[in-house]
């Protein structure tokens, strides 16, 4: 099926990451809960996944796909044990490797785990691309990483690992651009399954042109190469790789995007609408009977966070169909409190929802 290489069995640091420069929701400094003396390691594997849905991209994404693999500790001692598995997607401008470092893997897994957290295998797939970030979705100018995640990856990590491979033991959880990958995967392909966390999503609710100017549009379409975005400040780059996932356009060289508005400072209704099509709470009426199957969801966000209300909306439109959701706003921005709550609410919130039954031999 997929090729794939181990790069290594490691143990990563919970080191933090300087912010990376340009980027303006990139790596940031967060808050580490203490660790739990003595609780028992996990294991991480560092692996490449080739991905026939993200080959030929127009962005020239590498299609070996960087993915990490948290063992729980009991994994290499239980031999004929099997565990559910929880993916967890990571937000823009930083890799799967840098938000690992942001919620102190492994410590906080070790810590939720010697505090009563049943323990599963977790897997941080790196979606990074060329211009910060592919947000999770199929398009030509990325590739199609929707699809590398709900079906590419499941098919691997159950193939390659002692998983229980059946959706009510898998929960999908993102933060930030990586929330709304959970949002959107979440709800397009609910069937995959069976819990589902999001951690401060953006793009919940239609894009609109995201401020974008005349002048902001003819700087962008002024770059002569897809690496000249390279180093783009938040105000272009995000709308860049926003565009590069809901409207691509690959007679448009060379950046193959279409921009909300013209170089006049137009709005393109076209353009815009392709984004609203790729807004969560704008399709989620369409696929209620699926996300009515969840054992579980639940989301929080911090109340400094700018994304506080987009939030709400979701918990809101879910509580308007009667579908039954976790929603906390703590006290915190988009990110200080981020380690926190993956140690103490998002794995266990998965320990409870997914199911640990054993598989028949």
């Amino acid at each position: 099926m997929r090729g794939w290489t181990k790069l290594a069995g490691i143990v990563l640091a919970s080191a933090i990451v300087a912010l990376h420069p340009g980027r303006g929701m990139a790596q940031v400094a967060t808050e580490a809960p203490l660790p739990v003396a003595n609780a028992p390691a996990p294991r991480i594997e560092a692996i490449k996944i080739h991905s026939r849905e993200i080959a030929g991209n127009l962005l020239g994404t590498s299609a070996e796909r960087e993915v990490y693999v948290v063992l729980p500790p009991s994994y290499d001692r239980q031999p004929k044990r099997r565990y559910p598995v929880v993916y967890a997607l990571h937000g823009y401008s930083i890799d799967a490797a840098q938000w690992l470092k942001e919620i102190h893997v492994p410590d906080t897994v070790a810590a939720a785990f010697a505090k009563g957290t049943p323990e599963m295998i977790m897997v941080f797939p790196n979606s990074k691309n060329e211009y910060g970030g592919a947000f999770y979705s199929n398009s030509v100018t990325t590739g199609n990483f929707e699809n590398f995640i709900a079906d590419e990856l499941i098919e691997y990590i159950d193939a390659h690992y002692r998983t229980i491979a059946r959706p009510e033991a898998r929960g999908l959880v993102g933060h930030s651009m990586g929330g709304y990958g959970a949002a959107r995967i979440g709800i397009l392909r609910a069937e995959r399954f069976g819990a589902l966390y999001l951690m401060s999503p953006c793009c919940l609710s239609a894009l609109g042109t995201q401020g974008l100017t005349g002048n902001d549009a003819a700087r962008i379409g002024a770059l002569t190469s897809i690496a000249a975005a390279k180093d783009l400040p938040f105000k272009f780059a995000g709308p860049l790789a926003i565009s590069a996932a809901f409207a691509p356009n690959p007679h448009n060289p060379p950046l193959f995007v279409d921009l909300p508005v013209d170089d006049q400072g137009k709005e393109r209704p076209d353009i815009i609408a392709k984004r609203a099509a790729n807004a969560p709470l704008d399709f989620l009426d369409q696929y209620i009977a699926k996300v009515r199957r969840y054992r579980a969801i639940g989301m929080d966000v911090g109340d400094q966070d700018t994304l506080v209300g987009d939030t709400t909306r979701m918990h809101e439109a879910l509580d308007a169909y009667g579908i039954g959701n976790r929603f906390e706003v703590y006290s915190g921005t988009h990110t200080s409190r981020v380690a926190f709550r993956f140690q103490d609410n998002v794995l266990p919130f998965f320990g409870r929802a997914l199911s640990f039954v054993q598989p028949r031999r």
